[in-house]
């Protein structure tokens, strides 16, 4: 059986800076992780995905709308951010993650919020350029590697989906799940739009 690690203050603030949500959250997950600062981080997110799903059916009041543009000045995107109340919403906290999923739209350009957002026609004309890409491949794996391929590429056209660029080990849905576990409220992207100058 593993030797359990202490502890300390150091690792309880170690593990809020980490993730954000309260004292008393990070102390109970390092008990259950006896110690482990690794796997708390993993208990922490796996209870903040289960904590957003029994919120589900609760109902948007509020919310924010944050912009980020980039130093340059020729692109950058809008975010409407949505929460259950203006408790939450008024924080600066809400509004700077608002912002930082502005500046993730503003990088990564996605096109749709999540997977229910992709349409049958969407799907039928990716299917249609991979299909090339899978001639002269057995007719027995051509399925499954079309099936592989067409994951790939929505997986990253999915703003909820991506690796968030400021942490990759945590994707969009991830970091509101993992704020709302801290702020106690149902959370979610309303919309977003991404705009950069055309060029002649």
């Amino acid at each position: 059986m593993p030797k359990n690690k202490p502890i300390t203050t150091e690792t309880i603030k170690e593990l809020r800076e980490q993730t954000g949500v309260s004292i008393m959250q990070c102390k109970k997950a390092l008990e259950e992780a006896n110690g482990d600062l690794e796997k708390a981080v993993v208990i922490l997110r796996k209870k903040s995905g289960e904590l957003a799903a029994k919120k589900s059916d609760r109902v948007f009041h509020s919310g924010t709308v944050q912009a980020y543009i980039h130093s340059n000045g020729t692109v950058g995107a809008m975010v409407e951010l949505l929460s259950e109340s203006d408790f939450v919403s008024n924080t600066d906290e809400f509004k700077a993650l608002a912002r930082d999923i502005a500046m993730h739209v503003t990088a990564t350009n996605p096109k749709f919020l999540s997977r229910e957002d992709i349409t049958e026609a969407d799907r039928k004309v990716a299917a249609e350029v991979f299909a090339e890409e899978v001639k002269g491949k057995p007719e027995a794996m051509k399925q499954k590697i079309l099936d592989g391929k067409l994951e790939a590429y929505f997986g990253e056209m999915v703003l909820n989906d991506q690796p968030f660029i400021k942490n990759n080990e945590v994707t969009i849905k991830g970091l509101i799940d993992n704020a709302s576990q801290k702020f106690g409220e149902k959370m979610a992207i309303g919309r977003f739009k991404r705009f950069k100058v055309l060029e002649s």
